[in-house]
């Protein structure tokens, strides 16, 4: 197992049984439903963050200190879908809640992607390379994520959630391909 733990440190249990009647705790506190749309949200970028670390476990070792990067920064995401709104202020750009930066650094890497590897001219089919395929899963997960961010906040407001996620999705789209090398389009052939 990696990592170490601290022998000072109080154990803390995996199972509190708060959850048992259905709901969940916030970040900075509160409890709502587990099926309301933050938790459907967070919990839908936790899966992205799983199907990111199934790509990581197969990837060279380049690949997968970017791919962790963007798992470090989905839990960023995570932590600002999980506070309630009006607790908004409390969080920490970076760390609690997402800055542009983030998202500039994503289209940093899709530019970067593009130029080495081109762009495929129409719909490509996934499945060529394994490590390829499970980065275009990951970028499924990454889209319901979006949406569910959506669902969560309509309006948006300050919050750069969806625009991290929806550039996400497009970085992990390019991310593929660069894997793939080879592209499958739809209507036959290769690009």
């Amino acid at each position: 197992m990696h990592g170490s733990r601290d022998p000072n440190l109080n154990s803390m249990r995996i199972y509190t049984r708060r959850g048992d009647d259905g709901t969940t705790g916030l970040f900075h506190g509160g409890r709502v439903g587990k099926d309301s749309t933050g938790p459907e949200a967070f919990g839908t970028v936790d899966e992205a963050v799983s199907a990111l670390g199934a790509v990581r476990a197969q990837a060279d070792p380049e690949l997968a200190e970017a791919v962790l990067d963007v798992q470090r920064d989905l839990f960023v995401v995570a932590a600002e879908l999980a506070t309630d709104p009006e607790r908004r202020s409390l969080l920490e750009p970076g760390t609690s809640r997402v800055e542009g930066s983030m998202i500039e650094r994503l289209e940093d890497r899709i530019d970067q992607i593009e130029r080495e590897s081109g762009m495929p001219t129409e719909f490509v089919v996934p499945g060529g390379d394994p490590t390829a395929s499970a980065i275009d899963v990951a970028r499924t997960v990454v889209r319901r994520a979006e949406r569910r961010a959506v669902a969560h906040l309509p309006d948006g407001g300050e919050s750069l959630v969806v625009p991290y996620l929806n550039r996400l999705a497009d970085y992990l789209y390019m991310l593929a391909r660069a894997v793939e090398r080879e592209w499958t389009p739809t209507r036959g052939g290769t690009t």
